[in-house]
């Protein structure tokens, strides 16, 4: 077989130039999200070489987009990149001299994940000196029965993990939409908080940009600030914000246009939609920011869904090329709303090309259901399957061993019983451990990233694949074990976040806060972000 030819490099200096410039492009890092987290550049993005497939066409809709590759010697990053060729990706390099060469060239690097919305939170704070209040003092205020209404702008999911007592779930692009209807008593203090300090941040100075009569304040430092001061968390509640008054309605599409025009975001209509699809030079996103349950009743075709919040918080999440043009849509009856327009003046602050589409999009469609993962074609390769009974007599008969290749929290949740964790980018060396006669059998949450991996391999070295994944397993009526025997060390798939989940550590909280502090003056050293604020 004649060899590949070698990869083409870009330099450091070349992508942070197409930054400041706003050119496209991608720069993806191939390791696993705990390696990426303890240092990147700010605007790469976690694709890691055991998911690019599952993440690949979701991140990087334009096949001609500009990607570079890059891990920190590890020899992720040309495998990540030729599977990206594999998928029809014309444009793909390796960045010169990996992370090593980025520093080097005495450019920033960034800890934590979704830095680039962390680090434009507290460049807001720094510049809109947005209000904010100690925990001690909220709760002085809870105590004494004061004026105020407490709004949780995080998802519904990490409200009811862990929230303040009294709060109710109005989730970030909710804000400005419902505040009428929830604090329509211009003497009542609104209290914004998140898990930290980023949507409490972007809530707040949110209510302020969109000029509401109240006192309004972010919680300082969110549920951590609240559990630092030896205050106690609820959990279980199911508070969310009311139903909509018109005069709700009318108050914050009037308040939420103001800001998104004063932020510079664009406005388009169907006609303008289709000359943007057909754009070929551009990369584009369409998102629907409305919240899940709007979604899944009816969206716009071809639109993913990103509640506006979360789209703020965690834009890496969804956009991996910077310089892409994104347009969002949110009332299905006439494409523009509150939440589409404040999410939109944010993201136009962050430095993105936004738009929000308006008008009569009858003509658009409309389609129902969650939002669907756009994933490449399986590989044209034989896999041998085994039915999960199949597999429970061999497993028996000591005849295989079962590898769980999904996330690690995951795995913790609930696994096949005796199954191996490991990530799909050391496969072989797990397989390479069991002892001989004994048949690896690779799963995973519904088998997706299986059948993918198992183009890993050589034709006689392929392993088994689970039918239906671990959920095949479950639906045939078969146990789970929570047994972490065979975890391994400590796995550095994910990212453990210290503002989720109620079991960190006070150190670890400190820590955290004390590095979103310090974003600011690494802003202004590594000067590429195109951050403005209003």
């Amino acid at each position: 077989m004649t060899a590949a030819a070698p990869l083409a490099t870009r330099k450091p200096a070349d992508i942070r130039r197409a930054w400041i410039e706003r050119d496209e492009v991608a720069l993806l890092d191939a390791r696993e999200e705990g390696p990426y987290s303890l240092a990147h550049p700010l605007f790469a993005v976690s694709i890691p070489l055991s998911r690019v497939e599952l993440l690949a066409y979701g991140l990087l809709p334009r096949r001609d987009v500009p990607i570079t590759v890059y891990d920190n010697g590890e020899g992720y990053a040309e495998p990540a990149a030729r599977r990206l060729q594999t998928l029809g990706y014309r444009d793909v390099t390796l960045l010169e001299g990996g992370l090593a060469g980025w520093i080097a060239a005495g450019f920033e690097v960034y800890r934590d994940v979704n830095v680039p919305s962390k680090a434009f939170g507290e460049w807001v704070e720094h510049h809109r000196h947005t209000p904010s209040l100690p925990a001690a003092e909220v709760k002085a205020l809870i105590d004494a029965k004061a004026d105020l209404v407490i709004l949780d702008a995080r998802r519904f999911e990490e409200y009811r993990t862990m929230s303040i007592p009294g709060g109710i779930s109005v989730p970030g692009a909710e804000l400005v939409k419902r505040v009428h209807d929830i604090a329509p008593d211009p003497d009542t203090l609104v209290v914004v908080n998140c898990a930290g300090r980023t949507r409490s941040i972007i809530g707040t100075q949110s209510l302020v940009n969109a000029g509401i009569p109240n006192r309004v304040a972010a919680l300082r430092n969110g549920t951590i600030g609240w559990t630092l001061a030896g205050l106690a968390l609820d959990s279980g509640r199911e508070g969310r914000f009311p139903e909509i008054s018109a005069e709700g309605d009318a108050w914050g599409r009037q308040a939420a246009r103001a800001v998104a025009d004063r932020a510079g975001a664009g406005r388009i209509d169907a006609k303008t939609l289709d000359r943007f699809r057909g754009d070929e030079r551009r990369t584009l996103h369409l998102f629907d920011v409305r919240t899940p349950e709007e979604y899944e009743a009816g969206h716009l075709p071809g639109f993913r869904h990103a509640a506006g919040g979360q789209l703020v918080q965690a834009t890496d999440e969804h956009v991996a090329v910077r310089g892409a043009r994104i347009v969002l849509a949110d009332d299905p009856a006439g494409g523009g709303g509150p939440r589409a327009d404040m999410t939109a003046s944010w993201l136009a602050q962050l430095g993105w090309e936004v738009h929000v589409l308006e008008g009569d999009v009858s003509a658009l469609g409309s389609e129902s259901g969650p939002d669907r993962r756009r994933l490449p074609p399986e590989p044209d390769v034989e896999a041998e399957t085994v039915a999960p009974r199949d597999l429970l007599a061999l497993l028996e008969n000591g005849e295989a061993a079962v590898i769980d290749i999904t996330r690690s929290p995951r795995y913790r949740a609930g696994h096949i019983p005796g199954a191996y964790f490991s990530t799909r980018a050391r496969l072989a060396g797990i397989i390479a451990l069991l002892p001989k006669g004994v048949r690896p059998v690779l799963t995973c949450g519904d088998g997706t990233l299986t059948r993918y991996a198992v183009a890993d391999f050589p034709a006689g070295e392929r392993p088994l694949l689970l039918a239906g994944g671990t959920k095949g397993w479950v639906a045939a009526g078969l146990p789970l074990s929570t047994d972490l025997d065979r975890l391994g060390g400590e796995p550095d798939d994910v990212y453990k976040r210290p503002y989720e989940g109620t079991d960190n550590s006070a150190a670890a909280m400190q820590g955290y806060i004390d590095w979103e502090l310090e974003l600011v003056d690494q802003l202004k050293r590594d000067g590429a972000h195109n951050f403005f604020v209003i």
